[in-house]
């Protein structure tokens, strides 16, 4: 929710300071995000005259202009490469130390191609007032030199932000915000009454609701005869100000009720609609052309307002192209309506649509300010755009439903742990909108129509609470007694935890079997003693209990394949039984890989396929270690695995020959046809239990993670090379060239044959390039392209595939 300073004053009568109304939102629940004060940021600027504008001697598209800045010094040297620079010219300076927020730089004395500059003459997409950087800014010929720019072009009004939580739609407008911040001794709430519009003929529209519960109240309104155009300034700069672009006045001054008093409203143009209004379910297949240019299809949960024609609106969320009002607009429907809140959230995320009108509908608007609502905006009309207003058509509640709580003075007391005086209590109850009746000790708490949020007693209390000072809540600690807490984790379900992680992370999917498994299955991967035999077993093949998950999971995958899906990445982490003792009993992580089903994914690469290899399983089992803490420098690898590995396709891990922590590699066939699954599978199998404790050291503080908020760029390039050359030098070839913009280098493709010369292939490569301070332009992109191309002709000898 954004508002500008004078525009919180048109609510509230108050000379406190910007930064205290900011920590004071912020204290009583409305969190302020951002503060932008152009006033400030730009303050450093100034008005300047060129005096003159000579041609660069080293460029052609460079002038040496002398500026008089107006602060009677001698005129200060610039080069500017704007085509609009020119003697005469009034615009924008900034002197060396400034900084150009549109640059993200601060500005020095430089020497460009042999001349110095003392400055710049800045665009206004360099002080971030627009987007035209097409030529420095040019003002008025009697603009004041010297004179601060921003005080000059009035941007002396700050721009607040504030992060709402759901239930305060209240202050979804800026006359709730304006509340809130006189309860809390902020100044003096302004709330004029809205006077009634004398009707002066019946509305030829009639309205009909075919389901209550999807709109409990519609009010409509037609007003003749009116003028459409632009909105008035002050209209224009108060959307502006918060990033709404102006479009005509009937349109801005529903943008502006949206904004002031949390209603939206919706405005038709009446020559548009064809007969009656009917709110209605749509149809299945039903179609509509938005105002965003988008054409919706609708089905019967969603909610719309249509004519004789057909679907005009979809309800409480977005207008539609068809009935919209335009300059030619004469007649003007305007309707102020109740929605339901699930239905329009539910509409929302099913249309993809996020608009004003459902950020506040969905959180739920004030019922009894429908109708005023209403009022307001017809003033608004016929004072911005004439016309002769009807009578209203109002059907439903036009009310909310009386709320009176009892409500105990002592509540605040146990709950809150603060004493605050019933004086008090009223003055902030009844300055929020409350009524309060009674001496106490209980009294009665009528609850406003915008507050439907509050149903409870302990919902009074946060109201009193937030608006005295959650800092006034008393520090009370708990007695946790006098030994040190405990580790609530122990290690091994630490280790659980990451191991899990790890390969989700990896992106396998984490499956759960059972710890059962027939007896040749259990005698294949070394259990099937009789101690691990079951009793009372629930199926024949559940005999024994599982010395390893490996079983369970290769039944998993295989039914995955029977059914369709062959490329399936699963694990599991739990227990496997060596032995009937407590210590026989180990947490593994084991997983299998089938089919496409790489850790390289589905995507393109060298070699044409990505199918599972020996090499993915190590790298899982490697990958569920480093994260359980294992001491990765310590591992060994050693050829050849358990039985059940292919004995030339597998490994061991372990840190010496006393401490096999694990295996991996593909199973073996013979394995495979005990389990009755198609191979080839690879698979691991790691035991946390046998990770070492890690010794205790001093911590030593990560680095911070820094993440771009920049999208990465993507380019590929294909270069013709000689055979002998492989392909990881060109790939540290590209790297090479900027270190700290590209982020990834790639081998895609590699190829030989017609087409290629003999003795040469080709090897393409995708380069990952992640801007850090800025979003990249074309030519910075192709500048690291060039680069990349003549390093890799330089090291390789590579050329350019055409």
């Amino acid at each position: 929710m954004k508002f500008t300073l004078s525009w919180l004053k048109e609510h509230l009568d108050t000379d406190e300071p910007l930064e205290k109304l900011a920590d004071k939102l912020t204290m009583i629940g409305l969190e302020v995000e951002n503060i932008e004060d152009k006033a400030k940021q730009l303050s450093p600027f100034t008005i300047a005259r060129v005096i003159s504008a000579e041609q660069h001697p080293n460029a052609d598209r460079l002038r040496v202009c002398m500026v008089d800045t107006g602060d009677g010094a001698a005129p200060v040297q610039v080069v500017c490469g704007a085509p609009n620079a020119r003697a005469g010219l009034v615009s924008v300076f900034s002197a060396p130390g400034t900084f150009i927020p549109g640059k993200n730089i601060t500005l020095g004395v430089g020497t460009i191609r042999g001349v110095e500059s003392r400055g710049m003459l800045c665009s206004a997409a360099e002080l971030q007032i627009s987007e035209d950087h097409d030529g420095i800014m040019e003002l008025p010929a009697d603009a004041p030199i010297g004179a601060a720019y921003a005080q000059w072009a009035g941007l002396g009004d700050p721009v607040l932000e504030i992060n709402l939580t759901p239930n305060r739609q209240d202050c979804a407008g800026v006359h709730g915000i304006a509340r809130d911040l006189s309860a809390a001794d902020m100044g003096k709430f302004k709330d004029p009454t809205i006077k009634p519009i004398k009707g002066e003929f019946p509305c030829p529209v009639t309205v009909t609701v075919e389901d209550a519960t999807l709109c409990p109240g519609f009010a409509l309104r037609l007003v003749r005869g009116v003028k459409n155009g632009p909105s008035p300034e002050w209209l224009q700069q108060r959307l502006t100000s918060i990033g709404l672009r102006p479009i005509n006045a009937l349109v801005d001054i529903t943008n502006f009720m949206t904004y002031d008093r949390a209603r939206p409203l919706h405005v038709f143009d009446a020559a548009k609609v064809s007969g009656n209004l009917t709110v209605r379910r749509a149809r299945d297949g039903e179609t509509l052309l938005a105002l965003d240019g988008r054409t919706y299809t609708l089905d019967k949960d969603v909610c719309v307002i249509a004519d004789d024609h057909g679907v005009e609106s979809l309800a409480g969320i977005m207008g539609g192209e068809a009935s919209g009002c335009s300059e030619d607009t004469t007649d003007v429907l305007i309707e102020s309506a109740l929605w339901n809140e699930i239905n329009i959230a539910q509409t929302g995320r099913k249309l993809g649509i996020n608009s004003d009108a459902r950020y506040r509908f969905e959180r739920g608007v004030d019922p009894a300010f429908m109708v005023p609502g209403l009022e307001m905006a017809t003033r608004l009309v016929m004072d911005l755009c004439g016309g002769a207003p009807s009578e209203n058509v109002v059907v439903g509640k036009a009310f909310a439903d009386d709320r009176v709580i009892d409500f105990p003075l002592s509540e605040v007391r146990r709950l809150a742990g603060i004493d605050v005086p019933l004086p008090e209590i009223k003055r902030i109850l009844s300055h929020l909108g409350f009524m309060i009746a009674g001496p106490g000790p209980v009294v009665k708490v009528a609850v406003p129509s915008w507050r439907s949020d509050v149903h409870g007693k302990a919902d009074i209390v946060e109201e009193i609470v937030r608006i005295v000072g959650v800092d006034k809540v008393p520090m009370t600690p708990f007695d946790r007694g006098e030994e040190a807490r405990k580790p609530i984790l122990t290690s091994i379900q630490l280790r659980t935890r990451r191991a899990k992680r790890a390969l989700a992370a990896r992106g396998m999917v984490e499956a759960v079997t059972w710890s059962f498994i027939s007896k040749p299955h259990a005698e294949l991967f070394g259990g099937g003693q009789p101690e691990l035999a079951l009793a009372n077993p629930i199926a024949a093949d559940m005999s024994d209990m599982r010395p390893s998950l490996l079983p369970g999971l290769v039944a998993a995958v295989q039914a995955n394949a029977n059914r369709g899906f062959p490329d399936v990445a699963l694990f599991e982490v739990g227990q496997i039984f060596r032995g009937d003792r407590p210590e026989d009993q180990l947490i593994a992580a084991s997983g299998v890989r089938h089919g496409f089903a790489s850790s390289k994914g589905m995507g393109r690469h060298w070699s044409g396929s990505a199918t599972a290899d020996a090499l993915d399983a190590k790298a899982d089992a490697f990958a569920v270690l480093a994260a359980a803490g294992a001491p990765m420098q310590a591992l060994q690898v050693v050829s050849g695995g358990a039985s059940w590995l292919h004995p030339g396709r597998s490994g061991t891990i372990q840190i010496g020959p006393q401490n096999v922590l694990g295996y991996f590699g593909e199973l073996h066939p013979r394995a495979l046809d005990v389990l009755r699954a198609d191979g080839p599978m690879i698979g691991f199998e790691v035991i946390l239990d046998r990770i070492p404790a890690a010794k205790q050291r001093p911590t030593r503080a990560r680095p911070v993670l820094e993440l771009s908020p920049f999208q990465p760029v993507s380019r590929d390039f294909a270069f013709i090379v000689d055979r002998s050359v492989r392909a990881g030098d060109i790939v540290r070839s590209a790297q090479g060239v900027d270190k700290k913009l590209i982020t990834d280098v790639t081998v895609f493709d590699v190829y030989e044959g017609k087409g290629i010369d003999e003795g040469k292939k080709s090897i393409a490569i995708a380069v990952t390039i992640q801007p850090r301070e800025k979003t990249l332009t074309d030519q910075e992109i192709e500048a690291v392209a060039a680069r990349i191309v003549a390093e890799v002709t330089r090291k390789t000898g590579g050329v350019l595939r055409g």
